[in-house]
């Protein structure tokens, strides 16, 4: 109706209500994991269901069909009888009162979708519950309402938000099929820190693919792209396409490798392969390494009002000479976080696409992690419309790679493959330029998430390969290697930078986050969201109330800081 992308879909969800039985008044509710069943108290019985690695797809969904129920297909359901009796033997010999079999909808992470959709500005989702809606829906309902009013939810909302998905993905049919199956067949499984899903898999990739699996790289998913995690000294692990854990008669993935690797990750321990990812860190800190960061969103703001645009929406100064390059916030109207990113400032120019947009005047070249780069696309439209300013937002990410060589050695290497002088007088920190690398033109940057001395290339898709060719070549001699994301996270930690959505996120202000320094507030610029970050500043990042109270704890623990010590509460 409205051009809308809603991604999700329809199946069989069940449960069934066992005969009276006798004693059960005061039993807990009961999850069992292993089983993949729960067993609710329901008066003098039990409701049971749970969610089987075979669920019934609704393919063909009637308009006729409101407030009816399905046969329940007791050749599926009877997994949940079979784990419910080895949970709560009784069951074996009580009887089956009722049962209940409904449509449900359900999504590619089993989570809701809610807000504003990405495609139509005032049009809002609030479905796809995943049998949870009574559950989710007074919270979920308060949220959405303050979203529809004023623009956005009380709390942190991102993990609902329909711009959680990059638009390529919400029309994809088979994304969403298999993803709501797996997210579905696995929705009382164990979350283990660094799982990744096995459905829908090789969506997006980039010119590095191919090289780097060869190479043993052991691929994580982000908003669709394969992006690097580490790299397997065993050969490479080759993602396969989704086998459905063999349901519906489905061959078996078997030796299958990535899912073997992702097996042995099973643990909130260090994986067996942790070294690996150690060694990576150590090469960056101590030699060189090269990372493939080519999943970062790549977009160009440009038009009369380009500048207009950029100071508004960002936290920091970008009124910088051409070729500088700043690390910014974008913010909502209540000081929030909406994004961190770089910013470079071009230089005027013909297009030379994807390096350079044509601009006659202000244009600026945005790069954003890949992983939210739907919400940030989606927040600088809206307030591009909301402003009225007369600029183009142009996504030109699928059109460039991007290669991050970092470490003590990472200017003498490239030093041998580009044409440029790389000494700190002539290519300072936080600067940009055009330059040739191995006969091919890409974008160098000055910059740094892991905290060693370093260059990002982006590179035109084309030119990718014999760029990293050239750069893995001229760096053998130091030591080069590959390395990814989970060396990336780690040395970025230590480094003390912000992860946007998990350690920084819509509902912390740059105040509250050590960004302050990413502010303009010594200008006279106003931006979205000074106003919020003006009045944190003069009130105290702790309401008086809370000073106060934390006044008084200071000044007890100061008093009794004997008492203290020898309770063991403090170790001095």
């Amino acid at each position: 109706m409205a051009g809308v992308n809603v991604p999700l879909i329809a199946m069989h969800h069940a449960y069934v209500v066992t005969e009276r039985i006798e004693g059960i008044q005061n039993m807990p509710n009961v999850r069992d994991h292993d089983a993949s069943v729960y067993l609710r108290l329901q008066g003098d019985a039990l409701s049971v269901g749970g969610y089987e690695h075979n669920p019934i797809f609704w393919e063909d969904v009637s308009d006729r069909f409101a407030f009816s129920l399905f046969d329940l297909d007791w050749d599926v359901f009877m997994q949940h009888i079979d784990g419910a009796v080895n949970r709560v033997p009784a069951l074996e010999q009580t009887g089956i009162k009722s049962t209940v079999c409904g449509p449900e909808s359900f999504t590619a992470d089993h989570k809701p979708l809610m807000g504003e959709a990405p495609e139509v500005r005032g049009f809002f989702l609030g479905c796809g519950f995943n049998s949870a809606g009574m559950m989710l829906g007074g919270g979920c309902g308060k949220e959405l309402a303050h979203w529809i009013i004023h623009g956005r939810p009380e709390k942190d909302m991102y993990g609902y938000d329909i711009r959680r998905f990059h638009h390529s993905l919400t029309n994809n049919n088979r994304w969403i099929r298999e993803r709501s199956h797996e997210s579905y067949a696995k929705n009382y499984s164990v979350v283990f820190p660094f799982d990744e899903p096995l459905a829908s898999r090789n969506m997006r990739k980039d010119p590095f693919h191919q090289v780097l699996q060869e190479q043993g790289c052991v691929f994580q998913e982000r908003h669709g792209w394969e992006r690097p995690g580490w790299f397997n000294r065993d050969g490479p692990a080759p993602i396969l396409d989704y086998d459905y854990y063999s349901a519906y008669d489905v061959p078996k993935n078997n030796d299958y490798k990535y899912s073997e690797i992702l097996g042995k990750e099973y643990t909130f321990d260090f994986p067996p392969h942790h070294y690996v990812i150690r060694d990576e860190c150590l090469t960056c800190r101590n030699a060189v390494a090269v990372f493939d960061m080519s999943y970062f969103g790549k977009f160009y703001l440009t038009g009369p009002d380009a500048k207009k645009a950029a100071d508004w929406l960002f936290t920091a100064d970008v009124n910088k000479a051409p070729g500088s390059t700043v690390y910014t916030c974008m913010l909502n109207k209540r000081g929030g976080v909406e994004s961190d990113l770089t910013i470079s400032r071009l230089e005027p120019s013909p297009a030379h696409l994807p390096l350079t947009p044509e601009s006659n005047g202000e244009a600026y070249y945005l790069a954003i992690g890949g992983g939210v780069a739907q919400h940030n696309w989606s927040h600088i439209q809206a307030v591009l419309q909301d402003q009225g300013f007369c600029c183009t937002l142009i996504d030109h990410t699928e059109d460039m790679g991007m290669i991050s060589i970092q470490g003590p050695k990472s200017r003498e290497l490239l030093q041998e493959v580009l044409d440029s002088d790389l000494s700190s007088d002539a290519f300072p920190f936080s600067t940009h330029k055009i330059v040739n690398a191995a006969g091919h033109k890409v974008r160098a940057m000055r910059l740094s998430f892991v905290g060693e001395m370093g260059w990002e290339l982006h590179i035109p898709k084309e030119s990718c390969l014999p760029v990293y060719h050239a750069v893995m070549a001229a760096g053998a001699k130091y030591g080069i290697c590959n390395a990814g994301y989970r060396a990336i996270d780690s040395l970025s930690i230590e480094k003390g930078y912000r992860h946007w959505h998990a350690d920084l996120r819509p509902d912390d202000t740059p105040l509250e986050a050590g960004l302050a320094f990413t502010c303009k507030m010594k200008t006279s610029i106003p931006f979205l969201g000074r106003k919020a970050l003006e009045a944190q500043k003069a009130e105290g990042l702790l309401p008086a109330h809370q000073r106060r109270d934390f006044n008084k704890i200071i000044l007890l623990t100061v008093k009794n800081v004997d008492v203290i010590k020898k309770a063991g509460i403090l170790r001095w």
